[in-house]
């Protein structure tokens, strides 16, 4: 790998911060984040430097375990979130091993850096029902012939089948879906490739949207998008989040979930109906198996609940 660029300019800022652009290449280039992800660790790893000039520090290797639990203790005392806090302490931990591997400092003081645990909330989903309702209302409202109603009721169908993420979804092209296998290839975190299977019911409603929806909006700039908009561009994921927004509002006693609340209702249906938990860890793209077990968790709570109300000595 390339050097980093010597932190020795003029001034202490200018020393530290320009670092933070080698890091992001790093975190592009060897790691494969996506930009979103490092546009969050520049912005974290900047605060972090900036906190250290102001205390006088001019090297990377002059960063030390007091400096990092004083730069997180600061936020906290200034009402950060505990997942913020945690995150920026991620941040942190990764540029310093990547400091350490090109460097610029000896020894890791992040290595003994604790932080608080993020909250996991549990996700809001819906009920079987109202998943079923919900697709049921997209499937009437397409009834009209309108391309942007059917391309909607495909959209459902398929983020609910499948559980993919909406920015997986709207970066899907056509030849992405195997409508003869009821497959869609899809193009996850980090680059990674995975074949993700749907039923009948979405295959139905995708075939009509490539049919019927997508010919009478399709333009010079719709390229090979499976989805488009309403002026032929590939579609943008806030339509998409529109339209379950929209849909759901129909729904009185459902929960205001956006698409990412299909992606949760359809894991934990997979996993109320006896899906094995690996299978749905495969489905939804997740690295790590336990990111994928806080849904046993919500099915748990639903369980809790339903017996509650139903149970006379609950």
């Amino acid at each position: 790998m390339p050097a980093p660029t010597s932190d020795d300019h003029t001034g202490p800022e200018n020393r530290l911060r320009h670092l933070v652009d080698d890091f992001a290449r790093h975190l592009l280039s060897e790691r494969g984040l996506s930009a979103h992800t490092v546009r969050a660790y520049q912005g974290d790893v900047s605060a972090l430097l900036d906190y250290a000039a102001d205390s006088g520090v001019t090297k990377v290797a002059e960063l030390r375990l007091a400096d990092l639990r004083s730069w997180l203790a600061q936020m906290a005392e200034a009402g950060a979130a505990r997942s913020t806090i945690a995150r920026r302490a991620a941040a942190a931990r990764a540029f310093l091993r990547w400091a350490t591997r090109t460097g610029l400092t000896e020894t890791d003081p992040s290595l003994r850096l604790a932080a608080p645990k993020r909250v996991k909330s549990l996700p809001g989903v819906l009920r079987q029902d109202e998943a079923v309702g919900l697709l049921d209302l997209a499937a009437v409202a397409a009834d009209d012939g309108d391309p942007v109603r059917q391309r909607d009721r495909a959209i459902l169908e398929l983020l609910y089948a499948s559980g993919i993420r909406v920015g997986e979804l709207t970066g899907l092209d056509v030849d992405d879906a195997d409508l003869s296998a009821n497959v869609v290839r899809v193009l996850g975190k980090g680059a990674k490739e995975r074949t993700v299977p749907f039923g009948a019911p979405a295959a139905r409603a995708l075939q009509t949207w490539l049919q019927q929806g997508r010919p009478r909006l399709v333009t010079t700039q719709s390229g090979p998008a499976l989805f488009l908009g309403r002026r032929g561009r590939r579609v943008d994921p806030r339509a998409v989040r529109t339209a379950v927004h929209a849909l759901l509002a129909h729904l009185p006693e459902a929960p205001d979930l956006g698409p990412h609340g299909l992606r949760h209702s359809a894991a934990t249906h997979l996993l109320e109906g006896g899906a094995d938990l690996r299978m749905v860890q495969e489905l939804l793209g997740h690295s790590s198996l336990a990111t994928t077990q806080i849904y046993t968790h919500v099915s748990v709570e639903r369980l809790r609940r339903s017996y509650e109300q139903a149970h006379p000595r609950a």
